[in-house]
């Protein structure tokens, strides 16, 4: 089969298309015919070094980098009950670990598969994945009917997800981005945007009940100052602060947390009966062909995505 190789740390140039076996399953897998992948950060940035290649794959090289398909089962193990051959699935496979994604068929264990609703795309199902389950992972059980909270980053991967949850969910939803995207989040359920380049949002903002990040940093440091007395704060990175930060987390009680996600059959059904209610859409930015996998590395790391970044087989 054909597979995407990373050979060496370093930049989109050590993408490689090549030739490997086809993967063996496990009794409790399923092999899937993969028809669309989605790109996330975490496939990106570890290439670059390897340190961070290392703990997330091992020592051993080449790697298959990636966690995101959506395609159709072609084999499934002796111990697999509720999916069969011919099911079109979709998930994020063996994160934390190695989902060996970039790749025509990939083996992935049953628990880490929903199957697709009837009325959305491979590509659309693909984008469904990771970004949308570190939402729904983050959000779910922490957010009442009411609450503010506010989401850095509102055009992202994570962020446009994060939006449509926090609000199915019944908050009212602040979204930072770029002005350009502004029309964007307040189209997918912004009850209000701010313009990072043009406002300073911990001048402008206060009483959030509940601040979503991704993007680490001063923002980070930052979103303690618009949480309300006892405010909670998510973010996908280190949550370490600086001490002026912690000290007012101190003062004003605020629950500081990070997360890192986990695949689950569960949570991707609770994805799928959103996208089939209509209170999910994934937002497609750009799509690039198998081959062009290198491409589609260099427009992840631009920074610049709205919505999910796709390849198709």
């Amino acid at each position: 089969m054909k597979a995407i190789l990373l050979e060496k740390a370093g930049g989109p140039e050590n993408l490689h298309l090549t030739e490997v076996d086809k993967p063996s399953i496990k009794n409790n897998e399923v092999l899937v015919a993969v028809k669309a992948i989605s790109l996330n950060p975490a496939d990106v940035k570890p290439k670059y070094v390897d340190e961070m290649l290392n703990s997330m794959y091992g020592e051993k090289r080449p790697v298959i980098l990636g966690w995101d398909i959506a395609g159709t089962i072609t084999e499934v193990g002796t111990d697999v009950t509720n999916l069969k051959v011919g099911d079109k699935v979709f998930g994020m496979v063996n994160f934390p670990g190695v989902g060996n994604a970039y790749a025509e068929f990939v083996a992935a264990p049953e628990n880490h598969l929903a199957i697709m609703p009837e009325t959305i795309s491979f590509e659309e199902a693909a984008a469904t994945t990771l970004a949308a389950l570190t939402a729904l992972q983050i959000l779910s059980g922490r957010i009442n009917k009411g609450d503010k909270v506010l989401i850095q980053a509102g055009s992202g991967g994570v962020g446009h997800f994060a939006i449509q949850i926090a609000k199915k969910m019944g908050a009212y939803v602040i979204a930072t981005s770029s002005a350009k995207n502004k029309d964007f989040v307040l189209s997918i359920g912004a009850d209000e945007h701010i313009d990072y380049h043009a406002q300073k949002f911990e001048e402008v903002l206060t009483d959030i009940d509940f601040v979503l990040d991704t993007l680490g940093g001063k923002v980070l440091e930052n979103s303690v100052k618009v949480l309300k007395e006892g405010g909670t704060l998510f973010t996908t990175l280190d949550k370490d602060l600086p001490e002026d930060a912690n000290a007012i987390v101190a003062d004003k009680n605020l629950s500081i947390n990070n997360i890192l996600v986990h695949s689950s059959a569960e949570d991707m059904n609770t994805l799928k009966g959103m996208l089939e209610n209509g209170s999910l859409k994934p937002n497609i930015y750009k799509t690039f062909a198998f081959e062009d996998m290198a491409d589609a590395h260099t427009e992840v790391e631009k920074g610049r995505t709205v919505g999910k970044v796709i390849v198709t087989l």
